[in-house]
């Protein structure tokens, strides 16, 4: 893959990863379990489990799970906040290259990190390690509009446009709201034959941040971790003091995790 880089760079500060990014809806891990149909101490494999924000909540749940990261530093993390779980493993290795065993899950998940699979390799192994009439079920974080923003994000946009170009998306019309946001997941499932129909399950939630927690949540994202440093800190340094300064030292950020489940032919 030629995103190597940038799918290696959250690994760099796993424990700033693991206090700064937001967890999932525990109503979409409700979802999950219903409608992949996995059994009772099934077994499940999990793509790219970070930290394991989105393990623990299946884990608690008396589920067999193999975790494969390939961060080795977001792997020792993982293995410290899992290790009261003596049914989880968490292997150091990339899931592309990864001998995978074939047939043998009952389901398996992805949070917020599917999309660094080569789209030739994706779905194509995961319905290799399926038991047949098991599910595959990748989750994700999408950013979205929320009325309790203020006006935030819109203003911050400008920041972004004068001091770091490079990392501004192309095109920005406004963040979009969690209706508007596509399930990219849907298309790239069917286009491989493998699967039945793909059920899609939205959960728009906030998450308020004062300037500080703001500025640590930024620094989890591959975009800013990769800039120069001098240009990092005088954005950061002009997103505080706007949140200071104009937001009354908080701000609200709207979240929108989408759930999508099919299950192999």
């Amino acid at each position: 893959m030629g995103e190597g880089r940038s799918r290696l760079v959250f690994d760099e500060d796993a424990l700033l990863y693991d206090q700064a990014r937001p967890g999932y809806p525990e109503e979409l891990f409700e979802d999950l379990v219903v409608l992949s149909g996995i059994p009772q101490g099934g077994r499940v494999l999990e793509i790219g489990c970070g930290t394991g924000k989105a393990t623990l909540p299946l884990a608690r749940r008396g589920y067999r799970m193999l975790c494969v990261e390939l961060g080795p530093n977001l792997a020792t993390v993982a293995r410290r906040n899992l290790a009261s779980f003596p049914s989880v493993e968490v292997v150091n290795a990339d899931f592309e290259t990864w001998p995978v065993e074939e047939g043998a899950f009952d389901l398996v998940t992805s949070a917020t990190a599917i999309h660094w699979i080569d789209e030739s390799v994706r779905y194509y192994k995961i319905a290799r390690a399926l038991k047949p009439g098991g599910a595959v079920a990748p989750f994700r974080h999408s950013h979205v509009h929320t009325d309790r923003d203020g006006g935030f994000f819109e203003e911050v946009q400008r920041l972004y446009e004068r001091i770091t170009p490079e990392i501004v998306e192309p095109d920005f019309k406004g963040l979009p709201g969690p209706e508007e946001v596509p399930a990219r997941e849907v298309e790239q499932m069917e286009a491989t034959g493998l699967y039945g129909p793909v059920l899609v399950r939205r959960y728009p939630f906030e998450v308020e941040y004062d300037s500080e927690s703001y500025v640590r949540l930024l620094m989890t994202y591959s975009g800013h971790r990769e800039l120069a440093p001098d240009r990092r800190e005088r954005l950061l340094g002009a997103i505080v003091e706007l949140i200071d300064t104009r937001y009354g030292g908080r701000i609200t950020k709207g979240y929108l995790a989408t759930l999508c489940v099919a299950h192999r032919l």
